[in-house]
């Protein structure tokens, strides 16, 4: 397959992460996303379980195609590859989902997942000398601020009700900045494309 056709996955795999979360919602009665746990989806013994598995280990299937499409576009554009090794942690939420809640190992597998909130950083980092093109400044900014509002989960006395809704900021910002990168680096590459087409 062609590299961009590993970068469209940037745009599928939240939109299959979202679909999962929302449709075993539905299954669950009196189900709320904003103070429920993401974990109770799948929870053992729960009646989305296995949808819930299976949605999560296929996101965290495609996005490994999704890295080596960013990998690859790295390496074309000479640009530093570890903001996008960071990214690539997101492959362990199908940790948690093959070991569900209450297992031991439920929490123990997804341990690296929230360091991916790391990968818009290290972008304004290293890939700063080249911002003049890929222009991510401004949402790299905006998804880690985003992501960085997960860290509410250890402050019980702020939105103590919607535990939820703080676990999700994490993957709001993680959605945000992967649908940019994809669309960043395929508008990146579709104007190369254009202009070599026209130096023929």
């Amino acid at each position: 397959m062609k590299t961009n056709s590993f970068l469209y996955l940037g745009f599928f795999v939240p939109i299959i992460f979202w679909a999962t979360t929302i449709i075993c919602g539905i299954i669950i009665e009196d189900y709320n996303h904003f103070s429920n746990l993401v974990s109770e989806l799948g929870a053992l013994g729960s009646k989305p379980q296995y949808l819930f598995t299976a949605g999560l280990v296929l996101s965290a299937f495609l996005n490994v195609f999704f890295i080596i499409g960013l990998w690859k576009s790295c390496k074309k554009l000479q640009l530093n590859i570890i903001p996008i090794l960071f990214l690539s942690l997101y492959f362990f939420i199908a940790g948690p989902a093959i070991y569900p809640m209450p297992l031991k190992l439920h929490g123990i597998t997804g341990l690296p997942f929230p360091f991916l909130m790391l990968s818009p950083v290290l972008a304004l980092i290293f890939w700063r000398k080249e911002e003049h093109f890929l222009k991510i400044r401004t949402v790299a900014i905006i998804s880690f601020v985003i992501m960085m509002f997960s860290f509410l989960v250890f402050v019980p006395n702020v939105l103590n009700e919607y535990f939820g809704l703080k676990q999700r900021f994490l993957y709001s910002g993680w959605t945000i900045w992967s649908v940019f990168l994809s669309y960043r680096f395929l508008t990146h590459s579709k104007i190369k494309q254009i202009t070599r087409n026209n130096n023929r």
